[in-house]
């Protein structure tokens, strides 16, 4: 039997370096939603679960900093190449066997989030656990192995951009959480006046 994935094992990586385009070209994590930032939503909710956390950012680098934990941009900051390019710089500055990622801009994901995944890629012995709700992927929510960054890197050399072409090439695991409202994510002032209305929710257990 495999042994479970200890916290410590899994460096935490917070992906804010999107342009924000559809949130007028505003910096998505550091607008504010309930008296603090999106990203220190996301920190705060993922520092309990790992061993350390990274943020990958584009710009306002100092705003990030001032979280108190290291931020590292794309390769190409400019370029603004998506989600993976996020997910390599996570890889090339991870010290820990694995990887989680998550997006600056749901502020409610479960705080089960690394343990369920942690257990469905150690049930399946895969190399990505990836997030499940209500029965629908949600892609950035990736537990990787950090020794993936090569043949990530392989990939994007290739112009390869989405998640799930990458992902299907390896042995991936889709994980079920209950909790379908914890994934909800804002790409509009709008969305994210919404969801402060909202409850934050307590569950998010996985199968």
């Amino acid at each position: 039997m495999t042994d479970p994935i200890a916290p410590t094992s899994i460096t935490g990586l917070i992906l804010a370096g999107g342009r924000g385009s559809r949130m007028g070209g505003q910096d998505k994590g550091l607008q504010p939603f309930r008296g603090l930032p999106l990203a220190m939503h996301a920190l705060l909710r993922l520092q309990p679960q790992v061993g350390t956390v990274l943020i990958n950012a584009n710009r306002n680098l100092a705003a990030y900093e001032a979280f108190g934990v290291p931020v590292w941009p794309d390769a190409d900051p400019g370029e603004y190449a998506g989600p993976l390019a996020g997910f390599s710089t996570g890889l090339a500055h991870c010290e820990t066997p694995y990887l989680l990622t998550v997006p600056c801009d749901c502020p409610q994901f479960p705080m089960s989030l690394a343990r369920g995944l942690a257990n469905g890629l150690n049930a399946a012995s895969a190399q990505v656990a990836m997030a499940r709700a209500g029965g629908r992927t949600q892609p950035v929510f990736c537990l990787l192995q950090a020794a993936l960054l090569e043949n990530l890197t392989a990939f994007l050399d290739t112009g390869g951009r989405k998640i799930d072409a990458w992902t299907a090439t390896l042995r991936t695991v889709q994980v079920d959480f209950d909790d379908t409202e914890a994934f909800e994510n804002v790409n509009s002032i709008s969305e994210l006046r919404a969801l402060e209305q909202t409850t934050l929710p307590t569950r998010g257990a996985t199968r």
